[in-house]
């Protein structure tokens, strides 16, 4: 079943449920954002993977 049917009926069990569902996907979403806003901040200061440390 999804929202959009018509039988759907929201009881409290499927707000629960959704609630739970788009909190997690927030966090995840707001943890990728950082990551690809703070690579794409590190790669244009130059400050990349690569420190020069002889490491390959």
């Amino acid at each position: 079943m999804f929202p959009f049917s018509f039988e759907w009926v929201w009881d409290m069990g499927h707000m629960v449920f959704h609630g739970g569902l788009w909190y997690a996907l927030s966090i995840l979403g707001m943890g990728v954002t950082y990551c690809i806003i703070r690579a794409v901040y590190d790669t244009a200061k130059g400050q990349g993977g690569h420190h020069g440390h002889g490491h390959h």
